[in-house]
């Protein structure tokens, strides 16, 4: 999970995984501080999740059914939208330009423009997600498992300079935080549950979230430690690029990837509440559908966008917001573990978001100075 970006030649990790830049020999082992971001980012978004959740019926007798209104009602009915909506809505055009990006790395047709405006079909949300998720997901670490490492697997991070380096790092930061995007629509899902006082939503809708974040673990967590296992810093943005057999193999999770991004492209195109009829289906979807396509097509730099809108986006919506609503709220007495827990995810969020927003658009500048748009 590092940028795609071409590292500066300039200084490299040698094979045995030392530094070869001047000065005494340094192992270069980054399984630590790469588990350590990936855990830590998963249990920080189950909890602000789990907040989400309580958040939902905080009031009695009212259900906030979206994030804007949970927004209106903790900041206010002029700025809460300001917050919220801008948010949820890089949330959404990040989400759909990579989905782009994603299906045309892995298929040379253009299947997701007549699928965002094909008629709907009712909620794909099941099949779009679980078990091609889960298929593609383990084909990938399977297929990493079964291959072996290759010839000089090289552990260390691509070391060229202290900026790149950090920049690099930033960026890394983003694509893990992009895998936690649920929360711009937890509380729009919850609305879907019926409550009562006897039986309140939060508690369906609690446990719904923990066999997400299951799945959510199952999915990622072996790709990402398998995947380095097998190839190291010489590790692809998309795995399934680095397997090339079997090949039918592969074409079958290439396949799971496409069905994902199609049932998942039309779900959040729903989400814009275009007009019904023929402009819905010709003019409002279609001119989005090129929008999105014209950026995924003229910056196709896949780690890069995962790192700029993991953070620009997915950062406040998923880690930092909901802990900051929390505290406007609940009001947790100062220096007790909620209150601490909040603030920590807070200042966690905040951090990655600006770090990972910076070295995303670095990125992506750099690799835009060094390709050929439309060739």
């Amino acid at each position: 999970m590092v940028s795609s970006s071409p590292p500066l030649p300039q200084k490299q990790v040698g094979p045995d995984g030392e530094w070869t830049d001047q000065g005494p020999p340094r192992r270069a082992k980054w399984w630590g501080p790469g588990a350590m971001v990936l855990v830590v980012s998963w249990c920080i978004t189950l909890n602000t999740m789990w907040r989400m959740i309580q958040l939902h019926e905080c009031v009695p007798g009212m259900r906030f059914d979206r994030y804007i209104d949970l927004g209106r009602y903790a900041f206010g009915p002029k700025l809460g939208p300001w917050i919220v909506l801008p948010q949820q809505l890089i949330v959404q055009v990040g989400c759909d330009i990579v989905y782009m990006v994603t299906g045309g790395s892995v298929s040379r047709s253009s299947w997701k423009s007549p699928a965002a405006t094909a008629p709907d079909s009712g909620n794909p949300t099941g099949f779009a997600y679980l078990a091609p998720s889960i298929s593609y997901s383990t084909i990938a670490w399977v297929g990493c498992l079964s291959k072996g490492q290759i010839e000089n697997v090289n552990y260390g991070y691509k070391y060229t300079s202290p900026s790149d380096y950090m920049f690099r790092v930033f960026n890394a930061l983003g694509q893990i935080t992009f895998a936690f995007a649920g929360h711009a629509v937890a509380l729009e899902i919850q609305a879907t549950i019926p409550s009562t006082p006897e039986k309140p939503s939060r508690i369906p809708m609690w446990k719904g979230a923990i066999g997400a974040y299951f799945i959510n673990a199952i999915c990622y967590f072996p790709v990402a430690f398998v995947g380095y296992w097998a190839f190291g810093q010489d590790v692809d943005d998309n795995v399934l690029m680095a397997l090339k057999r079997p090949g039918w193999l592969i074409a079958s999770a290439n396949l799971m990837v496409v069905i994902h991004v199609i049932g998942s492209y039309q779900m959040m195109v729903k989400r814009l509440n275009f007009p019904q009829g023929i402009a819905l289906r010709l003019i409002a979807r279609s001119a989005y559908v090129a929008f999105t396509l014209f950026v995924g097509v003229t910056f196709p730099f896949f780690g890069d966008l995962l790192g700029f809108f993991g953070g620009f986006g997915f950062a406040p919506t998923s880690y930092f917001l909901p802990s900051i609503i929390w505290l406007v709220l609940k009001k947790p007495r100062m220096f007790s573990i909620s209150w601490l827990i909040n603030w920590a995810s807070i200042f966690i969020g905040v951090f990655i978001m600006l770090a990972s927003t910076i070295g995303g658009l670095r990125n992506i500048i750099i690799d835009a100075s060094t390709y050929s748009f439309y060739s």
